[in-house]
């Protein structure tokens, strides 16, 4: 997460660079010093493990750099054979890229390999339409690459809400992001200096610095020795648990992407305080995976929480408040962008049952009107909210009267 982050800021300051001309300043044209933004990114890594082991440390906890097998419900064995008991035992070793067995696929990348490269290639291909896939693109494409991205779907962010996904996918198009939808990789082979070319589905084809692959993760579960141990899988390899994290053997428990639920970094973190709540405190208690904010962070960035309007609609009657508009700071420095902000209204009972904005700094503001949707907020709640003016997400509490209804 810090680290795309980190790839976000650096490459968002294309358009800023862009948007100063428009207030005036004489800025010339920059070029990314990647070497250098590398370096400084390969330290703050480096920085913020040692943070973490310096946590572990200070809490008393003996940690090793090891793999780990389960060997019974009681008892792990390192790769070293050193053997270890305890009372209960977590299973969090989280969720790694899926990439498909295709013949001439041998120079094919993740993201996580992102992260360490030398060099920043040309041209990329960057296979799926999640939020990983997209992401990338778009800071890639902010960074200076040239970004063809193949979905084999008919619009990109499945499971977001689809006129905000709409309106993502539409601007990566217009910035200059290579977008094809209902496309996807037929053939490749691996040509001289590590390039890959690629024929598409549509007959199309091409050569690339790089081939990304962001079609999906799979959790960590493959050498552990679960299933030895009866441990339940489910069909992606992820770990059953029920609703206080515990796995099909009662001693062991899992968290995290291992369990292929909410995969978010903030929600392992509640799972983590959860688990020691019910084991280590004597007060059972579940994660709340319901009402949980989230952000896509492409260019715009998509806020979300909460149901879509499609979700909505097929669970009751609701009222769908929306405005599209130029936001302020962009529109002055000569650029088209259009922003959205969206809530999804219960008919019934007025509650605020979704909100999504598409924007700059999406995530921020979702932050917060995460907040309100989380405790119950109802529209007119929003409305005795007073604007904070001149501001974007000012409409979110402006907007009087549905767009539409059903």
């Amino acid at each position: 997460c810090v680290p795309k982050k980190l790839m976000v800021f650096a490459s968002s300051y294309r358009e800023v660079f862009n948007d100063a001309r428009g207030y005036g300043w004489d800025v010339a044209n920059g070029e990314l010093d990647w070497s250098h933004f590398h370096t400084k990114l390969e330290a703050e890594l480096d920085r913020l493990e040692g943070v973490y082991q310096k946590l572990l440390d200070g809490s008393g906890v003996k940690w090793f750099s090891q793999r780990a097998t389960l060997t019974d419900a009681h008892e792990v064995e390192l790769a070293d054979g050193t053997k270890i008991t305890a009372k209960h035992i977590l299973v969090a070793t989280g969720g790694r890229p899926f990439v498909p067995d295709m013949p001439g696929g041998e120079t094919v990348i993740t993201s996580d390999e992102i992260f360490h490269l030398d060099k920043l290639p040309d041209t990329i291909l960057i296979v799926g339409g999640g939020y990983i896939a997209s992401e990338f693109a778009c800071i890639l494409h902010g960074l200076g690459v040239k970004v063809t991205q193949f979905y084999r779907g008919a619009q990109i962010l499945r499971g977001f809400d689809d006129e905000a996904r709409g309106l993502v996918g539409e601007k990566m198009q217009e910035n200059g992001i290579n977008l094809r939808t209902g496309t996807n990789v037929l053939e490749m082979e691996p040509r001289d200096g590590g390039k890959t070319w690629v024929k598409a589905t549509d007959g199309s084809h091409d050569v690339y610095d790089k081939v990304m692959y962001a079609t999906g993760r799979k959790p960590n579960t493959a050498g552990l020795g679960l299933e030895a141990l009866g441990i339940e899988l489910g069909r992606n390899g992820e770990v059953k648990v029920d609703a206080y994290s515990q796995t099909s053997v009662p001693s062991i428990y899992a968290i995290g992407d291992v369990t292929d639920r909410v995969n978010l970094t903030p929600v392992a973190i509640r799972e983590a305080m959860a688990f020691v709540e019910t084991v280590f405190n004597g007060n059972p208690t579940a994660p709340d995976h319901d009402l949980i904010a989230s952000a896509v962070f492409t260019q715009p960035e998509l806020g979300t929480v909460g149901l879509s309007e499609e979700d909505a609609r097929d669970q009751e009657p609701i009222e769908v408040y929306c405005t599209s508009f130029k936001a302020m700071q962009q529109s002055f420095a000569g650029r088209d962008d259009r922003v959205l902000m969206k809530l999804i209204v219960s008919q019934a009972t007025r509650k605020v049952l979704g909100c999504h904005i598409v924007a700059p700094q999406a995530g921020e503001m979702i932050q917060l009107a995460g907040i309100a949707v989380k405790m119950g907020a109802t529209k007119e709640d929003f409305d005795r909210t007073v604007a904070v003016h001149p501001t974007m997400a000012e409409e979110l509490v402006t907007m009087k009267s549905p767009l539409r209804t059903g």
